[in-house]
């Protein structure tokens, strides 16, 4: 069955609609047409470059001049404002600090001195390498003798020398067992050969033994010398307590000088003035103690003992004599050390006794001593003042009697007498290159019997070491007393002695010894005047710690201005030491 009419005719009246007007199109259209072309400008993601005016798909094709109507409007220029130029107002100076040259600092390396104190260049270390230590600063611990290696490349593994041939140590030993407390560490010994000691509990032991043996050409000091072979046993010991607090030291030397030769009984017909057996003993020591109370006041105290006998070639030993008599000096002090801030003062009480054997002659009978035994009571006071570091001026007095046992001597003086002396001087350390103290007085003695007249004189004392260098040490001692005598009619003799003392290392085990006294003795009322010399020489070879070899070449003269009392006499020595 067909479609109705109407519908068909409907039908082709769209198509005809539609296709008329493109007809109309194609063939009035003289040219032909061509797409949109691509351009980068379509992905510009600024603003109005979207599509350059050079690139527009509406751009008038080559050949056809373009009006400049047909470009885009411009964008405003933020800049063409004529009221934005206007120049920036300069930075004001007031209260600034002008700035000349370089700035401070400019050109520094990465690793010198930079005065601005910026943050520096850390080093480049090596892989593995640890970092160095920070420099020590304040309240930081002193750092161990091992060296820094640190610095500079790594060390893979260290040299065999550095382990080998080494006894390991026991933790016990080493002080790194947990929960053992600190060893004490012992104090640093200066003297790579000197004696170490022992200790017994908290105290430290030093002792040693010298023998020597050699020739004296005049051991009597006699005008007309008469040599012989001698020999010397010298012990000593050092006994010092290692406490925190008080203090308490025991130094004692000895020594015996033997000789194989008797000295003749008769010179001339006369008496000999020297004794027949001219063997010596010798004998220093005292114990010091210190109580500190507290941490300004203190209490101390001395036992002192020395036994000897009388010169050789003094008047006061007896013609005739079988042997030297011996004498017995020892004392004590008790006293107190004060200190007010840099203001010190120390006192103390001084008794001491001398007393001598009896003589023994040569026919023999013995002589009694008696006359010269004697007690002395005295008191000693120092005041100081500690001016500065190394500089401490001092003012010291002393006070003293002395009362015989006799009344009266072997030729009917009365001895008793009382006396002291007042000195001023300083101690002083300078850097430990300059040492010691030094100081000069007067002192003076009265006696009881008025025939004996005053004896006072111009006193020096003092002991100084000077470090001229690491190898060479010079000291200086002086030192004044006054002693009694037996010479009839004479006050006492005053006795001047001052010694020099070099000693020099040419190696730790090799040193020199050069020692020079001078010493002047003073007969009061006597008219008497005896001056002695002394040039020593000694060559010390250490072996070790224990043994020493020491060897000794000494001159001794006696000058004096009286008739046959003048004396020569050298003295050659060999011995070891054995020292602990």
């Amino acid at each position: 069955m067909g479609a109705p009419p109407g519908t068909s005719r409907s039908k082709r009246g769209h198509f005809l609609r539609a296709a008329l007007p493109c007809l109309a199109l194609t063939v009035l259209q003289s040219a032909p047409a061509a797409a949109q072309s691509l351009t980068p400008d379509l992905f510009n993601p600024n603003r109005g470059g979207f599509a350059a005016l050079d690139t527009l798909p509406t751009r008038r094709t080559a050949g056809v001049p373009q009006a400049p109507s047909d470009a885009l409007p411009a964008l405003p220029d933020p800049n063409a404002d004529p009221r934005k130029r206007q120049q920036a107002p300069a930075t004001s100076r007031v209260g600034q600090v002008p700035t000349y040259g370089l700035p401070a600092a400019n050109g520094a390396n990465a690793s010198g001195y930079d005065s601005l104190n910026r943050k520096r260049q850390q080093p480049k270390l090596y892989p593995g390498q640890p970092k160095p230590k920070r420099p020590v600063g304040p309240g930081s611990p002193v750092p161990s003798a091992t060296p820094d290696r640190t610095l500079g490349p790594p060390r893979i593994a260290p040299p065999p020398s550095e382990t080998a041939h080494k006894t390991p140590v026991a933790p016990a030993m080493a002080g790194n067992v947990p929960g053992q407390p600190l060893r004490r560490r012992l104090k640093v010994d200066d003297d790579a050969f000197g004696a170490v000691g022992d200790y017994a509990g908290s105290f430290l032991i030093k002792g040693g033994l010298e023998l020597s043996a050699g020739y004296d050409t005049n051991p009597a000091r006699l005008n007309k010398p008469v040599g012989s072979p001698a020999y010397v046993v010298a012990p000593d010991l050092l006994v010092m307590s290692d406490w925190e607090r008080h203090a308490l030291v025991a130094d004692l030397r000895g020594s015996f000088s033997g000789y194989t030769n008797n000295m003749p009984a008769t010179i001339d017909g006369f008496a000999s003035p020297s004794p027949v057996e001219i063997d010596r003993p010798d004998f220093t020591g005292h114990v010091d103690g210190r109580l500190d109370v507290d941490h300004d006041f203190k209490l101390t105290s001395q036992l002192r003992l020395r036994i000897a006998t009388d010169n050789p070639g003094s008047p006061n030993v007896q013609a005739g004599l079988q042997k030297y008599p011996v004498y017995a000096a020892y004392g004590t002090t008790l006293g107190f050390d004060q200190t007010f801030n840099r203001f010190q003062v120390a006192a103390g009480a001084t008794v001491d006794r001398i007393a001598y054997t009896d003589s023994k002659l040569t026919d023999g009978s013995t002589f009694s001593n008696g006359d010269r035994d004697f007690n002395q009571y005295g008191g000693i006071g120092r005041f100081s003042y500690d001016l500065k570091p190394g500089l401490k001026p001092f003012v010291e007095i002393e006070g003293d009697t002395r009362v015989h046992d006799q009344a009266a001597d072997r030729n009917g003086y009365f001895r008793d007498s009382n006396g002291g002396y007042a000195k001023v001087g300083s101690s002083f350390e300078f850097s430990r290159i300059l040492i010691g103290e030094i100081s000069v007085g007067y002192s003076a003695r009265n006696y009881v019997d008025p025939r004996l007249s005053q004896l006072a004189g111009f006193l020096t004392s003092g002991s100084l070491i000077w470090n001229a260098s690491g190898l060479t040490t010079v000291k200086f001692a002086t030192d004044t007393q006054i002693a009694e005598t037996t010479v009839p009619g004479s006050s006492g003799v005053l006795v001047h002695t001052y010694g020099v003392e070099v000693d020099h290392d040419f190696r730790r085990w090799l040193t020199a010894v050069g020692k020079f006294t001078y010493g002047t003795y003073d007969y009061q009322n006597q008219n008497r005047n005896d001056k002695t010399y002394s040039l020593e020489g000694n060559l010390i070879y250490k072996l070790n710690r224990n043994i020493w070899i020491k060897g000794t070449l000494r001159r001794d003269i006696l000058d004096s201005n009286q008739a046959g009392s003048s004396s020569r006499g050298t003295v050659v020595m060999l011995g070891v030491r054995l020292q602990n």
